[in-house]
């Protein structure tokens, strides 16, 4: 008896052609190329900045990078009102203050911890970009003799905190990480989050490449007006505290936005 074999449904080719796709993990943007260059600029200027704080020799640089904080944290502030949801204030507010009863939700048999972890992490991000805005202008202030010891105190006693801060959120992304068993850290370096669906964004990385370009020129336009340019060399130049540079190192992984928290809550 002949017998004859009907191809099955998986076998035709359109399924064939979809197999390789369907075979790589899914995965979709949810964070935009400007987010993520302002995440890192702010990093980066705020350790240079920590580090270059206690010499004389480096303050043309030391003021440079504060300066570029400010501007990174202004466009930030304008972006979290204009830009995509995703990357909106209100994202952080919303972790902030929707959860008022998350202590008392622990209590009861089978509570989910994540609330208190978007809580927490909401109150660590949103406390440093206000720590971050109150050096910058403290900073400004000394160079414009606004208000004497006063505000150098100011100055010394918020930038300590917010680096007490920047340590905090490493230490909440580390925990985080490995409580949901993903690296919390990682969409702030490729946008992309796992999971099945549409992208949350676009990628804008024109606009990320302007960004990047504006705070190069600012830095550039710095070094010009700067006598002795913004990297001293020759002369008895002190060199920079080794205690600083050792702690400072972990700066410059904090300010992970954790942005893709937002998206999980949704579903």
């Amino acid at each position: 008896m002949t017998t004859f074999n009907t191809p099955s449904p998986s076998a035709s080719p359109a399924a064939a052609a979809a197999t390789p796709r369907e075979a790589r993990p899914a995965s979709r943007l949810v964070i935009d190329a400007p987010v993520r260059v302002v995440h890192w600029l702010l990093a980066a200027s705020f350790t240079g900045a920590w580090l270059t704080a206690e010499s004389e020799h480096w303050r043309a640089l030391h003021n440079t990078l504060g300066y570029l904080v400010l501007g990174l944290l202004a466009f930030r502030v304008v972006y979290g009102f204009i830009g995509p949801r995703p990357a909106r204030l209100g994202v952080w507010w919303r972790k902030l203050l929707a959860t008022p009863g998350w202590w008392r939700s622990l209590r009861e048999p089978g509570a989910s911890w994540r609330p208190a972890q978007n809580v927490a992490m909401a109150a660590t991000v949103l406390g440093l970009a206000a720590a971050l805005l109150v050096v910058g202008i403290s900073g400004y202030g000394l160079e414009a003799d606004w208000g004497g010891e006063w505000m150098e105190e100011l100055h010394e006693a918020v930038a300590e905190f917010a680096l007490i801060l920047v340590v905090g959120h490493l230490a909440a992304l580390a925990v985080l990480s490995w409580l949901r068993g993903r690296n919390q850290a990682l969409p702030m370096l490729t946008g992309r989050q796992p999971g099945a669906g549409a992208d949350v964004v676009r990628p804008r990385r024109l606009l990320a490449a302007a960004v990047l370009a504006a705070a190069a020129a600012f830095v550039a336009w710095q070094w010009q007006q700067s006598p002795e340019g913004l990297w001293p060399t020759g002369g008895d130049r002190p060199g920079l505290s080794g205690e600083r540079v050792g702690a400072g190192a972990s700066a410059l992984g904090a300010f992970g936005d954790d942005d893709d928290d937002d998206e999980d809550d949704d579903d």
